[in-house]
């Protein structure tokens, strides 16, 4: 089940069941739990704990030290759950401080040269296209869909269902339930997640109603939202609303509208 080239530590604690292929190399304070796969030229780092049946591909970096300069070299940390792909050449970085930690949920596939920086916490059900870049602190929620190439700045949230068209980038928080397109921008409801996800068809035109009345008016949005508090009350609108509620950034506008202003400045 490993391979003579790997090289592991004595002090990683692997399940009897883990496959480790050539030449991959698992640190010290690696915990892998039962059915996970290790492919060739894997590195395996950090104080990182890994559940079962996870696979990772040829070349996929786990648990590295965090790209920040402000990092001292701690054992920081590192948390996976169960059933997640790791494609060729992906890289997930563990925590800036050791009371921190880098967390990746379940089922979840993150598609060849993606990344995950430091202190990044993503749900369950996530799909990191090819290329995809998530920088440090951002949280991704459950069933989001982050398409190739796409950009997400540090401390940016992502809310559920959410998708991001390819080649998108955003330093403003994501909605649930919504397409981001371009820079920042937004451009409807992802319909196709939410049939997927189950949502009712009577839910789905209260979404619709309410993306409207947040995201393509030119009034305040705190406004705008204390009066759709008040005439939305399904439990997907309270999620969208109570999301855009905490936001700190701001959130992603929709993008007719960035368009028309855009036009007027011109």
């Amino acid at each position: 089940m490993i391979h003579s080239t790997a090289i592991i530590h004595p002090k990683a604690k692997l399940d009897a069941s883990v496959e480790v292929g050539p030449y991959a190399v698992i640190d010290e304070n690696v915990i892998l739990g039962a059915g996970c796969k290790v492919g060739p030229h894997v590195y395996l780092t950090g104080s990182t704990t890994i559940g079962a049946n996870n696979r990772f591909y040829a070349g996929a970096v786990i648990g590295e030290a965090p790209q920040d300069v402000k990092y001292k070299d701690t054992p920081t940390r590192l948390r996976i759950g169960d059933n997640n792909l790791f494609r060729e050449h992906v890289t997930v970085h563990r925590s800036t401080k050791e009371e921190d930690e880098t967390v990746i949920g379940s089922n979840n596939f993150l598609m060849a040269n993606s990344h995950v920086a430091h202190n990044v916490v993503i749900g369950n059900h996530v799909i990191l296209a090819n290329g995809a870049l998530l920088a440090g602190h951002a949280q991704v929620a459950d069933r989001v869909f982050i398409s190739g190439n796409c950009l997400v700045h540090q401390f940016v949230r992502i809310g559920t269902l959410a998708l991001m068209q390819g080649g998108s980038g955003i330093s403003k928080d994501l909605p649930p339930f919504t397409i981001a397109r371009g820079q920042n921008g937004i451009c409807g409801l992802n319909i196709i997640g939410l049939r997927r996800a189950g949502l009712k068809a009577e839910e789905r035109l209260e979404l619709k109603e309410l993306y409207h009345a947040l995201f393509r008016t030119t009034a305040p949005l705190g406004q705008v939202l204390a009066s759709a508090r008040e005439k939305f009350k399904s439990e997907p609108a309270k999620v969208m609303m109570d999301f855009v509620a905490v936001s700190k950034r701001g959130v992603c506008r929709d993008f007719g509208k960035i368009s028309e202003e855009n036009e007027a400045e011109h």
